[in-house]
């Protein structure tokens, strides 16, 4: 069975012993998990609901984000898990699943259990076209899936006048203790006519595929992840830090930075808290401008034409 790779052969294979470092490590660090990401006050879902024109965006949580575009609705990573193993979500989803409009296309970045949950799939209104990963679609068609399309890196897809278009990311996956990598792993670009274009980018360490993505194409928008980077030394590779998530931004050329990947589930050391300030901290020295960083609160829709 195929097994796929990253960029310029970046490996993220740990040894036992260094899991063992962390998980000693761990237990000598003591967190403040009482931060709650913010929401917004009033439901603004019935947006989702009527909109059929504008580009729209809502953040649920985690990676997962609700896209309309040309008149379709997108989501990305499904998770609306109130568990993530043994941990308990540490926030409410900022749209409620019995609140989600009808949705025409499932993005997965990869098959890690945190950004591909069936559960929250099935439960999804609508008759969606999923667009996987190379090596996925297997799974999906084995659990009843009929309108899957899987792609590789750089391949793109056009439905209802939307292209979405598979770009690199420096990850991993695994499902079972046998399935180690044999599908890939990415981000999406999210493109249409005279609409702004949106970069969702997975989950992924600091690699150069940041800058290819940026030369390739004209970013409006672009989704990055700035947690589950602690520590540093064994989350590396797979994981930027938020001052890499700030370079990675600056390496895609894109308009407009909006931070996710944070604030739902445990998955590292760092807390939502902590993320947070090390980007506001790092966009600060920069010298950024700040309306350009976009801190979604969850369930907030914002309308990406203006």
């Amino acid at each position: 069975m195929k097994r796929y790779e990253n960029l310029d052969g970046v490996s993220m294979k740990k040894t036992f012993a260094d899991f063992r470092r962390w998980q000693k490590e761990r237990k000598s660090k003591k967190k403040d998990l009482s931060y709650q990401v913010p929401r917004v006050a009033v439901p603004q879902y019935e947006q989702l609901h009527t909109n059929r024109s504008r580009t729209l965006l809502s953040w649920v949580g985690h990676s997962t984000f609700v896209i309309q575009m040309n008149g379709i609705t997108i989501v990305t990573d499904p998770v609306w898990a109130k568990r993530m193993g043994t941990a308990k979500r540490l926030s409410e989803p900022g749209i409620p699943l019995s609140e989600m409009p009808p949705v025409d296309v499932v993005l997965i970045s990869h098959g890690h259990y945190d950004h591909l949950h069936f559960p929250s799939i099935r439960k999804l209104k609508g008759n969606s076209h999923l667009f996987v990963p190379v090596g996925l679609g297997r799974l999906f068609r084995r659990k009843g899936y009929k309108q899957v399309t899987e792609l590789a890196w750089w391949e793109t897809q056009q439905l209802h006048g939307v292209t979405f278009t598979f770009v690199p990311a420096q990850h991993w996956t695994r499902r079972t203790l046998w399935d180690m990598n044999t599908s890939h792993w990415g981000g999406w670009v999210i493109e249409a006519n005279g609409k702004p274009t949106i970069y969702f980018a997975g989950d992924s360490g600091y690699f150069r595929g940041f800058r290819e993505i940026g030369e390739r194409f004209s970013i409006d928008y672009a989704l990055l992840p700035i947690g589950a980077y602690e520590p540093e030394w064994f989350m590396g590779p797979q994981h930027v830090t938020p001052e890499e998530a700030v370079q990675a931004f600056l390496d895609c050329q894109a308009g407009f930075f909006i931070p996710m990947h944070y604030g739902a589930f445990r998955l590292a050391d760092d807390t939502p808290k902590e993320a947070l300030d090390r980007l506001f901290a790092e966009w600060k020295r920069r010298g950024l401008d700040d309306r350009r960083l976009k801190f979604l609160k969850l369930g907030e829709v914002l309308n990406c034409d203006t």
